[in-house]
């Protein structure tokens, strides 16, 4: 659920104007940019496109527009770890104006079944679940297994027979790298924590599966806005660097930034693809928008962030919707049954305008008539659209209660016997 924060207005560009030169990652030119020029030593400006440069690792520090070439290399060794590993979460509060109309070739009439006259051929690259549970809980670090716990290899293996091939693992970013030393040393990030990331996506990506590492943390560290995008970049390059054996382990770079300022989601997401491709990755990487990242608000809110620059041009952009009146995914309750088409409609013509790879990372809805047309009405639209590369399911994982209305967790979650085969109609 939302939480009531203080928005700095130009908060980006004002940590940006206090450096005489710009730190590891941070931005260093662009139109209307009125920040400082050029890198501190070790990095060099790069520029990306009009509206904003870079300083990425490289030279002593130099002014802003000079072009640096990134070559992209890869060695994919895979890996495999056996460990038996197994919340609660925070969702999206927008208010919207609802349509009413949608595409004829997508509508439905409800079941757990797909419209007979969804049009959408072809097969999704990534469809799955998200697995939650270590991001669970508030203590830092935490105790496996009393705050916090891993998705288990039973349920992976379960939704890898229904033909399911992607597993979003969301993460807690100060469990990965404790505030009291921060971001910028990787040295100090808990290897105990990260042990356990590893097994579970070195199971999924020995199993021919997609792991999506998913920093589950709303654009916040410690408490407040995330701000040191040098360290945010930092993390990035060492975590991708030790979890990258295999192509089959995609990036997610932050889950639902919101209540910030957009320059700032933007530097964010671009100090994230820069410091996973300085480590010569190609894998795909997922970057989310302001707003809880919401498809039915994107075009207002994020249309910004089609200037990014992935060095790699393996990149989509990750929206979430949910169908309840507030677009929260706290109810079991869908406004009607077309809903779902409709508040993806404006994200998809934006992918499909803008020639852009895009991703449904969250969705979900209650057990009934009206939510399972309008999931399969979202989906039919989705998939019909060649922009779109898949999506997952808000969520399995071992410590939903059974009668959460959107826990897909086998055997006993509540959307299991209905959602399970829909979604298996959309693979």
């Amino acid at each position: 659920m939302k939480s009531s924060f203080v928005i700095i207005a130009g908060l980006a560009g004002l940590i940006q104007k206090a450096a005489a030169q710009a730190q590891g990652y941070g931005q260093c030119g662009g139109v209307q940019w009125t920040g400082p020029k050029t890198c501190v030593s070790g990095w060099t400006c790069t520029y990306s496109n009009a509206y904003y440069s870079q300083c990425l690792p490289g030279g002593n520090g130099n002014n802003g527009g000079n072009t640096v070439t990134v070559t992209i290399t890869q060695t994919v060794t895979t890996t495999s770890v056996r460990s038996v590993v197994s919340t609660e979460t925070d969702y999206e509060t927008v208010t919207e104006t609802e349509t009413t109309t949608v595409g004829g070739d997508c509508t439905t009439t409800g079941g757990p079944t797909q419209p007979t006259d969804c049009d959408a051929s072809g097969t999704f690259e990534l469809f799955g679940v998200n697995e939650a549970g270590a991001e669970f809980g508030t203590a830092i670090p935490g105790t496996l297994g009393k705050d916090f716990t891993w998705p288990t290899f039973d349920s992976v293996d379960y939704f890898l027979d229904k033909g399911f091939n992607a597993f979003r693992i969301p993460i807690m970013l100060e469990r990965a790298a404790p505030p009291s030393a921060g971001l910028d040393d990787p040295s100090t990030y808990d290897q105990v924590y990260l042990s356990g990331l590893y097994q579970i996506v070195s199971y999924i990506t020995s199993k021919g599966a997609k792991a999506i590492i998913d920093v589950h943390n709303f654009g916040r560290y410690n408490g407040d806005i995330l701000t040191d995008v040098s360290g945010f970049g930092i993390f990035w390059h060492a975590l991708s660097a030790w979890t990258a054996f295999s192509e089959n382990v995609v990036f997610d770079l932050m889950n639902e930034f919101h209540d910030m300022d957009n320059g700032l989601v933007f530097q964010l997401n671009q100090a994230g693809l820069s410091a996973i491709r300085g480590n010569n990755l190609t894998n795909l990487i997922l970057v989310e928008g302001n707003s809880w990242s919401g498809a039915w608000t994107w075009t207002d809110n994020n249309d910004m962030l089609k200037y990014l620059t992935d060095f790699g041009n393996n990149m989509a952009y990750e929206m979430h919707q949910y169908l309840d009146s507030d677009g929260s995914g706290t109810s079991d309750q869908c406004v009607s049954p077309t809903i779902g088409a409709e508040r993806v409609q404006s994200a998809i013509q934006w992918c499909e305008d803008n020639n852009v790879q895009c991703f449904l990372g969250e969705y979900a809805g209650g057990d009934n008539d009206d939510c399972i047309a309008a999931v399969s009405g979202m989906l039919c639209a989705i998939k019909s659209s060649p922009n779109w590369i898949g999506a997952t399911w808000w969520a399995a994982g071992p410590w939903w209660p059974a009668d959460t209305f959107s826990s897909i967790e086998p055997p006993n979650g509540l959307a299991v016997n209905d959602y399970v085969p829909l979604l298996q109609s959309y693979q």
